[in-house]
């Protein structure tokens, strides 16, 4: 079974993660898998338009917690081998020279939550949440694209807590384009597209790459390569509260490390 589902409508391709079981946590595979997927969708001239979604009741609840305890301790370098994966295929979304939309049921966390960043529009359902949690097990954001989404003050907040932000809130605070009711997101999802998908190919392209530019200036690609050195230092710091979580998920499973991860925030 494919990791990503590839489906192409009408000028569109939506790719779909699909481990529903995992809530569509991005494990090693399913990442490279992703990265293919976009590749296909860069490849085919009658794709105008990229829509993620994720199968199930969750769009992605980050990356695969469980593979990450079964890793064990990893210097900075085996750190840093194993989150420019991540960081690679997620800029690789990011600079598609094709608008891309991010489409959200349920939770959308941690590398997840980085993806929907990482498209261009992001449209929600109204039982979306999102955020990065890492902080709370000794962690941190492997692809820094918060700061060019989110305002300074509250991007801050939730990164220091690990707070989840509903749709509505989202929103507000520019996270997401817009929020649809639950049964209307697949709906309003093609609408965008199909509307976007109206305009030639090459000047999609250019005004994607017009705007990535943009952001290349203000240092976006400088602070993520930076995140990703750092990220791969606080990674092999392996804190007492990583070692813990790792411990707790190896022996008791993940469900109750994550109850002893948010218990502590209450």
């Amino acid at each position: 079974m494919s990791l990503v589902g590839y489906e192409r409508r009408r000028g569109a391709a939506w790719l779909t993660l699909n481990r529903p079981d995992k809530l569509n946590a991005l494990s090693e595979e399913l990442v490279r898998e992703f990265g293919q997927a976009l590749d296909r969708a860069l490849g085919d001239d009658g794709v105008k338009v990229v829509l993620v979604q994720g199968a199930g009741r969750a769009f992605c609840a980050g990356y695969d917690l469980e593979e990450e305890a079964e890793v064990g301790t990893l210097g900075a370098d085996g750190w840093h081998r194993v989150l420019s994966l991540d960081v690679a295929v997620t800029m690789q979304l990011w600079e598609l020279p094709k608008p891309t939309i991010a489409v959200v049921s349920g939770w959308c966390l941690g590398g997840g939550c980085e993806i929907a960043m990482a498209c261009d529009l992001v449209i929600a359902d109204e039982g979306a949440h999102f955020g990065e949690p890492e902080i709370r097990y000794g962690s941190g954001p492997v692809t820094l694209l918060m700061p060019f989404v989110l305002g300074q003050k509250k991007m801050s907040e939730l990164l220091f807590t690990g707070d989840t932000l509903d749709a509505s809130d989202a929103a507000r605070f520019g996270l997401v384009n817009m929020v649809v009711s639950t049964g209307e997101l697949e709906r309003e999802a093609t609408r965008i597209a199909e509307r976007i998908a109206a305009a030639p190919l090459s000047t999609l392209r250019l005004t994607k790459m017009a705007l990535n530019r943009a952001y290349e200036a203000m240092g976006i690609r400088e602070a993520v390569n930076a995140n990703l050195n750092l990220s791969a230092i606080l990674n092999a710091a392996n804190s007492p509260a990583q070692k813990e979580f790792d411990e707790i998920a190896r022996s008791k499973g993940l469900k109750a490390a994550l109850v002893w991860r948010d218990q502590r925030y209450v």
